[in-house]
């Protein structure tokens, strides 16, 4: 069977390097290159499916992890191995918390690559050698508390969010629920000020880290319940 990468780097020298390393474990693979978030884009919405995909976390025209949360968003079960230049704990740490299988530097030598690349084909999460998450300050988890906030949304708003999670804009969202893109601005507006964040990409960092299935499994549940007749 063959395997199909797909490398998201807008440097042509890198590119090569990746090659070589995935070559070294897997001599028919599959290649497909992209030197843009948008070209990386437009590959996963293709028939194509990849095994995996190796993305440069700094590339043009996105910032932070814009680039990362845009592909999961795309497919949220596509596994992405972070190849960096930057190694700090915190941004290590956050790209997992975004949804990576994996983050490796760019300055490991071909080997350490190929090998990474091997073990994240195989399931196993890699990190950089040393690597500890950043102090927390004793600071309790926010999962409970984002779960309730979750929660607290209307059906239309965690249909909306779901939408956001795939990338959707407002337009496209509003030709989908039949209803004008001023109703879906609202929604949106809702769902950050309920969601306590600032922006449509904190609000799909954060719900990256639940299982967001589940949510709209109970919300649908608890419409159920309400539309059910009362029991004699």
């Amino acid at each position: 069977m063959t395997v199909r990468f797909l490398i998201v780097d807008d440097h042509p020298l890198f590119r090569e390097a990746l090659q070589l390393a995935i070559q070294q474990g897997y001599q028919e693979a599959e290649i497909v290159e992209a030197s843009s978030i948008a070209a990386a884009q437009e590959a996963l919405a293709s028939d194509q499916v990849f095994d995996l995909v190796l993305l440069d976390l700094s590339m043009p025209g996105t910032r932070g992890f814009d680039g990362l949360i845009e592909l999961r968003a795309a497919r949220p079960k596509q596994p992405i191995l972070v190849v960096s230049a930057h190694e700090d704990p915190r941004i290590v740490h956050e790209a997992m918390s975004c949804g990576a299988a994996g983050y490796i530097s760019k300055s490991v030598k071909k080997r350490d690559l190929a090998e990474a690349i091997q073990d994240v084909m195989a399931g196993l999460v890699v990190l950089p050698k040393g690597y500890e998450p950043p102090a927390t300050d004793g600071a309790p988890s926010r999962e409970p508390d984002l779960v309730a906030r979750v929660s607290s949304l209307t059906r239309q708003q965690l249909r909306v969010l779901n939408m956001v999670r795939q990338g959707m804009l407002n337009k496209q969202i509003a030709h989908e629920l039949g209803v004008g893109e001023t109703t879906i601005k609202a929604h949106v507006s809702e769902i950050m000020r309920k969601l306590n964040v600032v922006s449509r990409t904190q609000a799909v960092i954060e719900v990256t880290k639940l299982d967001y299935g589940s949510i709209l499994a109970k919300a649908a549940s608890r419409e159920n319940e309400k539309d059910a007749p009362p029991r004699s």
